[in-house]
C-alpha cells in the first residue's frame, strides 16, 4: 500500500474556501456539528462510523450533548491533511444535511 500524499496547502485553503463550516485545527480539517436533538448527533455518529469503516478511515470523533466534531488527517502521512479526508469530510457535510430536522 503507498503512502498517502499530503494536500498541497493552496489545496487545503481551497477545501476551507468551498466548505466553511470546516476550519484547519492542529493540522486536522475539524468541524463542529449542532444537531436538533442528542439523538439525531448519536444517529450521524453513527453513519459517519460506518462512511469511515467502509473508507478505512476514521475520525476523532467528540460528542458533547447535540454538538458532534470530527476531525479528519491522516496520520501516514505526517499528520497531514490529504484527499481522504477533504472526501470524507465533504461526504460528512452531506449526511448531516441529511439529517431529519
Amino acid at each position: 500500500m503507498a503512502t498517502p500524499t499530503p494536500l498541497p496547502e493552496a489545496e487545503v485553503q481551497a477545501f476551507l474556501r468551498t466548505h466553511g463550516d470546516w476550519r484547519l485545527e492542529g493540522g486536522a480539517l475539524a468541524r463542529t456539528f449542532e444537531a436538533p436533538t442528542f439523538l439525531a448527533g448519536v444517529a450521524f455518529v453513527d453513519q459517519v462510523a460506518k462512511l469511515a469503516e467502509a473508507a478505512d478511515h476514521h475520525p476523532d470523533i467528540d460528542i458533547r450533548w447535540r454538538k458532534v466534531t470530527l476531525r479528519f488527517v491522516t496520520h501516514d502521512a505526517g499528520n497531514r491533511v490529504t484527499a481522504l479526508d477533504a472526501r470524507l469530510a465533504d461526504e460528512c457535510d452531506l449526511l448531516f444535511r441529511a439529517l431529519p430536522k
